[in-house]
């Protein structure tokens, strides 16, 4: 018996004006995977999540959330259905504290008693945090920031974590130990969506990935069949 995909595209097609960006994108999130969506620059990544999130409203196809047709939401309504998003590049209110960060992802929440144990968790999550947590987030390191952006989008309580190019800005050392932070979130029960041109990196943890190339799905598979096909080696895993 199969579950009910939790976020799915079905066959979106989107324009910025007269520009088709994506054609026809069909992929499916079950709970509890990480599924990596791979591809170059201007392959349409970014276009996919802004079609999530309801920046960009398809003009076709559908954006299905825990099985209700969502095209075109306002992102707030989205968020409190339960989508969350690490944007690139983090995005820090830089001039915060820690606190006051991680106070703004759960702003759509009144669950005050459950809010306190989610901030013990990421507090069990990123020990670091907890003795930075008065500090202005704009004085953090890199992966210091890192941490401050996956645990304020976790506050929101999320269903799907978005991630958005979660490995640009950071150091090789870094990089790794934030997929392995990835990989933690995900075993703690969120099922998460990474948008990433390392393709290596993020195969290594997912279950499943997708390859995007102008717009449109070109390779689809669990990762060790993405890291086994000829055509994702010669054109994304470094092999020629």
């Amino acid at each position: 018996m199969t579950t009910r995909p939790v976020l799915e595209l079905r066959r979106v097609s989107a324009h910025y004006g007269p520009i088709q960006v994506l054609r026809e994108v069909s992929l499916q999130i079950q709970p509890g995977e990480i599924v990596c969506l791979l591809g170059g620059n201007a392959s349409g990544k970014t276009t996919t999540l802004k079609t999530i999130l309801g920046y960009v409203v398809p003009t076709h196809g559908d954006v299905v959330f825990d099985g209700q047709r969502v095209n075109g939401l306002p992102t707030q309504r989205l968020v409190a259905l339960g989508l969350s998003m690490v944007p690139e590049n983090r995005r820090l209110f830089q001039r915060m504290t820690v606190r006051e960060n991680l106070e703004l992802g759960c702003y759509l929440r009144m669950d005050r008693a459950e809010i306190a144990a989610d901030l013990d968790r990421v507090f069990t999550l990123f020990p670091r945090m907890a003795d930075r947590i008065d500090q202005r987030a704009g004085t953090l390191s890199g992966g210091e920031q890192q941490m401050v952006a996956v645990a304020r989008a976790l506050m929101a309580r999320p269903k799907v974590l978005l991630m958005d190019e979660p490995s640009m800005g950071l150091a090789p050392v870094l990089v790794e130990q934030n997929f392995e932070i990835i990989r933690q979130v995900n075993q703690q029960g969120t099922t998460i969506l990474v948008v990433e041109q390392n393709a290596n990196m993020a195969l290594s943890i997912a279950d499943r990935g997708y390859v995007l190339q102008t717009g449109a799905i070109v390779l689809a598979g669990s990762a060790r069949e993405l890291l086994d096909d000829p055509q994702m080696r010669a054109a994304y895993l470094g092999e020629m």
